[in-house]
């Protein structure tokens, strides 16, 4: 499992931006915190929340320079019609391969759902250097961040 003070895991994905798009993490560090908001699913009512959560708060996360993004084994076409429902204006990756899920150690299965190796709620912050300064995991995935510590951190690792 991935700690503070770690090298961030690079990956490829493909990304849900609106349009369906290859992602490299490697494009994005050095130009400020980097925050991947890992989620087990679109449409889910606790992702909801937190993605909603997270869009109410974009502002201050763009303003502190970082790019905020969602990471899910949801498809691309899921992540772009889960963006339009709420109007999220934050990317969503679908990292439908696992590789995310698998290298941030956050992997669980909900089998009540029926979902399976998707990615537990969690989020990392990354700096310029690709080092992670900040870690949540939730203990239950129904459980959300403490977005006011989450923005510290981003503040923090700018």
């Amino acid at each position: 499992m991935v700690s503070e003070g770690d090298s961030a895991p690079t990956f490829t994905a493909t990304i849900a931006n609106g349009d369906v798009e290859a992602f490299d993490l490697d494009d994005h560090l050095g130009d400020g915190p980097v925050v991947l908001a890992f989620f087990p699913g679109a449409f889910t009512p606790p992702c909801s929340n937190e993605m909603v959560a997270l869009q109410d708060h974009y502002d201050q996360f763009v303003d502190a320079g970082a790019t905020l993004l969602g990471v899910s084994a949801d498809s691309a076409f899921s992540g772009n019609a889960f963006r339009e429902e709420h109007g999220l204006e934050f990317d969503l990756v679908s990292d439908m391969d696992r590789d995310a899920i698998g290298a941030y150690g956050v992997e669980i299965d909900i089998e009540d759902l029926g979902l399976l190796g998707v990615a537990n709620r969690s989020v990392f912050v990354l700096d310029g250097d690709g080092t992670v300064t900040y870690e949540w995991i939730a203990d239950d995935p129904t459980n959300e961040p403490d977005y006011e510590e989450l923005l510290e951190a981003v503040r923090a690792a700018s």
